[in-house]
């Protein structure tokens, strides 16, 4: 495989929390596993990662079938980004440890009826399971993964500069709901109905990937996502924007008045480049439908190498309720 080859970057933002350095042969360090309404967010930019002898350490954790996919792509890029989303997977659940290490080559993956990825645990009856849920996501410049306990999650992160091949308003009609469109329509800046369109969509694929059915089962036209203060006001359109408002509701199409479900969202502006949305389901027990917030650590990785979490400035919270912690 002949993978991009170079040394890796050794320059990252991390600020404010101590950093931890590990050779490709040790451990990785353990985390705790995260408590109720708490969400870890680990990412990695492809761009720092381009040592050949650690793409290659990657390579052996990965799972015969998981190399093959990879191997299958076409273009060293598209390979270099599959190899570390599937490496991001297996050493972030590696990290969270009950009663013993566990090796992320060892990880067991198994798909749920609709295709969502799910850790398949195998070990012993007496081994105390972790109750982890995982979600993943990528663009070409950043690589996410998402994990809780006990609270299915989802989410999605989207290039701030992404664009598309058709009009912004046509592409909405097909797929996004009458309020959705009604929003953007009424945003006269072609660069904030850009960003608009982008937050909404990367909201709307985050809850999707939550419930786990795909966009098939779930089409994004079907649900409304927006703010509370939409709900009061009745309305969904501009000057009332996704970014200005403090929590993210949804909505069923066909009942604007109907919750659906106890989803909490967290919308992140991420680097300065990238928006990044979760979605978890909270038990009913912690928090009923009341207005409660998603603890968040967001941590930056090139496994076996580096962790850390990112700098305040790095982070901008636009939507959600949400606390941000620093990492252990």
């Amino acid at each position: 495989m002949n993978l991009l080859r170079g040394k890796i970057s050794s320059v990252m933002n991390i600020n404010c929390c101590r950093r931890n350095l590990f050779s490709a042969s040790s451990r990785l360090p353990a985390v705790p596993l995260p408590a109720k309404k708490e969400v870890h967010f680990w990412y990695i930019l492809p761009d720092e990662v381009n040592s050949a002898y650690l793409l290659d350490q990657y390579l052996e954790i990965l799972s015969p079938c998981e190399k093959e996919n990879i191997f299958r792509m076409k273009g060293e890029l598209l390979k270099k980004r599959a190899l570390l989303a599937r490496t991001l997977v297996r050493t972030t659940l590696a990290r969270y440890q009950t009663n013993c290490q566990i090796d992320p080559k060892s990880l067991k993956f198994r798909k749920n009826s609709y295709g969502k990825p799910e850790v398949d645990w195998q070990y012993s009856d007496d081994w105390s399971l972790p109750p982890l849920h995982f979600n993943i996501s990528h663009t070409s410049s950043l690589i996410a993964c998402g994990v809780t306990v006990d609270s299915p999650i989802g989410i999605d992160v989207e290039d701030k500069q992404r664009r598309l091949k058709t009009n912004i308003l046509a592409f909405a009609r097909r797929y996004f709901t009458l309020h959705e469109l009604e929003m953007l329509t009424g945003i006269s800046d072609p660069e904030t109905q850009q960003h608009e369109f982008i937050k909404l969509w990367t909201l709307k694929e985050a809850y999707v990937k939550a419930l786990g059915k795909g966009f098939s089962a779930s089409p994004f036209n079907t649900f409304t996502v927006r703010s509370r203060d939409y709900n009061k006001k009745g309305i969904c359109h501009a000057p009332h924007l996704i970014s200005e408002v403090p929590e993210i509701i949804i909505e069923s199409s066909g009942d604007p008045n109907k919750p659906l479900g106890n989803w909490k969202f967290v919308l992140l502006e991420l680097l300065g480049s990238h928006y990044a949305a979760i979605c978890m389901e909270q038990d009913m027990i912690c928090g009923g439908n009341g207005r409660v917030a998603i603890n968040l650590s967001i941590r930056k990785t090139i496994p076996f190498v580096e962790d850390g979490c990112i700098s305040e400035t790095d982070v901008v919270v636009i939507g959600g309720l949400t606390t941000l912690l620093g990492s252990a």
